[in-house]
C-alpha cells in the first residue's frame, strides 16, 4: 500500500516533463495515474499529500464542502514557502471567499465579457498589423501573446498600460517555482503597494473601470484598502499571465500539429473556433501545479480515506488526460467536445475570469493564423525555452516568421 512507503520512497511532485513531449504531463505522473485515483506524493518540504489523478475524483473533491482552499490551515500542501502578506480570496473558504468574489464577479459574466469582443478584436488586429509591418523573425510572446491580455486587463481594471513592464516582471517572480521566498514576497509587496496607490487614486478620481468599483467598496466600508489591493493584484496577475501563456503555447501546439492548424485556419465556423479553444485548454494545462486543498473532515473516496488535516493536490493536467473521460487524451483534436475539462477548476473556486479568457482565446485563434497563414517556427523545438520552473506553464520566447 502507498501509505506504508517511507517519505523517501514516495515520488516527488510536480515531476519533470519529457523534453520530447513538452505538451504532456511528466511521464512519472502518467504512471501514477495508472496506479490509482489517489496516490501519495512528496513535496519540497517533505510532506506527503494525496495526489488525485483522475477526473471523477477531482471534480467530486473540488465540489466537496469538507475540502478547504485555505492556505493557512495545517496540512495545506503549499507549492512553496509562504510568508505573511495579503491573502487572495482564491485561498479562502466561504463565506469570506464568496463575499469578496461577489464584489468583482459582475465584470466577468459571459454577457459582460461578450461586450468586450469588438475591443479585443481591435487589439488583436492592431498587434498583428504591427507585427506584419516590422522585421522578422519576431518573438510572438513579446510582440503578441503578452500584450493582448495585458492590454485587455489594463483596460478592464483601469491600470496604466505604461506600467506593464513593472507588473509583468513582478508577476513572473511571484509564479516562478524556484524563486526564493524573499524574492517572491518582495515582488508581491511591490505589486500590492502599486495597486494600493492605484486604489487611492481611484478613491480621489473614480472612473468607469473595475478598480474604481473596488475602491468604491472601500469608501463604503465593505473592503479594507489591503483587501482591495490584494484583489487588484490577483486580477492583474491572473488576468494576463495565464492567457498570455495559452496564446503562445497554443500557437506552438498548433504549429506542431499542422493538420489541426489547417482545420482551424480554414474554418469560419465560430463553433469550431470555440471548440478549439476548449481542446487547447484541456490539452495544454498551463496551470500545471494542481489545485491545492486540505481535508476538514475524514473523507472516504475511491476506496480510500483522506483524513482530516491531510493535503490534496488535484492534478488537472492528469484529469484532463483521463482516458475514461477523453478518449485518446494525448491527441490534440480540435473537433473533440472538451467542454468538461478542468483547466479552470471546478466548484465554488473555479476560475472567475474564464469567460474573459475564452473570448480572448477565441479571438486570437480565429484571427492570427488566418491573417498570417504562413506563420511558422523560426527555430527548432529543442531550442525553445519552456517554463518548467513556473507555476504557470508556457514558453519564455517563441520565435516565428512567415
Amino acid at each position: 500500500m502507498t501509505e506504508t512507503l517511507s517519505p523517501a520512497e514516495v515520488p516527488e511532485f510536480p515531476g519533470v516533463r519529457a523534453a520530447s513531449c513538452p505538451f504532456d504531463p511528466p511521464p512519472a505522473l502518467h504512471a501514477l495515474q495508472r496506479e490509482g485515483p489517489l496516490v501519495r506524493v512528496r513535496l519540497w518540504d517533505g510532506s506527503t499529500p494525496w495526489l488525485v489523478t483522475r477526473y471523477t475524483e477531482q471534480r467530486a473533491l473540488l465540489a466537496d464542502r469538507r475540502v478547504s482552499a485555505d492556505i493557512t490551515r495545517p496540512g495545506y500542501p503549499s507549492p512553496a514557502p509562504v510568508r505573511g502578506g495579503p491573502l487572495s480570496f482564491i485561498l479562502m473558504d466561504d463565506p469570506e471567499h464568496a463575499r469578496l468574489r461577489r464584489m468583482v464577479q459582475a465584470a466577468f459574466t459571459v454577457r459582460r465579457t461578450e461586450t468586450m469582443r469588438p475591443a479585443i478584436q481591435r487589439i488583436v488586429d492592431d498587434l498583428i498589423d504591427a507585427m506584419l509591418a516590422g522585421p522578422k523573425p519576431v518573438d510572438l510572446v513579446e510582440a503578441f501573446a503578452l500584450p493582448v491580455p495585458s492590454l485587455v486587463i489594463c483596460e478592464l481594471l483601469g491600470v496604466p498600460y505604461a506600467d506593464h513592464d513593472f507588473f509583468q516582471d513582478n508577476s513572473r517572480t511571484i509564479i516562478r517555482r524556484g524563486a526564493p521566498p524573499e524574492e517572491r514576497f518582495a515582488a508581491g509587496r511591490r505589486l500590492t503597494d502599486y495597486l494600493d496607490g492605484l486604489v487611492a487614486e481611484k478613491l480621489r478620481n473614480p472612473g468607469d473601470d473595475l478598480l474604481s468599483k473596488v475602491a468604491a467598496r472601500v469608501a463604503e466600508g465593505e473592503l479594507t484598502r489591503q483587501e482591495a489591493a490584494g484583489m487588484g493584484v490577483l486580477l492583474l496577475v491572473a488576468g494576463h499571465e495565464t492567457t498570455a501563456n495559452m496564446i503562445a503555447l497554443g500557437t506552438l501546439a498548433l504549429l506542431r500539429n499542422p493538420g489541426q492548424l489547417a482545420l482551424l485556419r480554414e474554418s469560419d465556423d465560430p463553433t469550431l473556433v470555440a471548440g478549439a479553444a476548449e481542446e487547447l485548454l484541456r490539452y495544454l494545462n498551463i496551470t500545471h501545479s494542481g489545485r491545492r486543498r486540505v481535508a476538514l473532515e475524514d473523507i472516504e473516496i475511491a476506496g480510500q480515506v483522506i483524513r482530516a488535516g491531510e493535503g490534496m493536490i488535484m492534478a488537472n493536467d492528469l484529469g484532463n488526460r483521463d482516458p475514461e473521460v477523453f478518449p485518446d487524451p494525448d491527441e490534440l483534436d480540435i473537433r473533440r467536445d472538451a467542454r468538461r475539462h478542468v483547466a479552470f477548476g471546478f466548484g465554488v473556486h473555479q476560475c472567475l475570469g474564464q469567460p474573459l479568457a475564452r473570448v480572448e482565446l477565441q479571438v486570437v485563434y480565429s484571427t492570427l493564423y488566418r491573417r498570417i497563414p504562413t506563420l511558422s517556427l523560426a527555430t527548432d523545438l529543442d531550442r525553445i525555452p519552456f517554463k518548467h520552473d513556473g507555476q504557470v506553464y508556457g514558453v519564455y520566447e517563441l520565435p516565428v516568421t512567415w
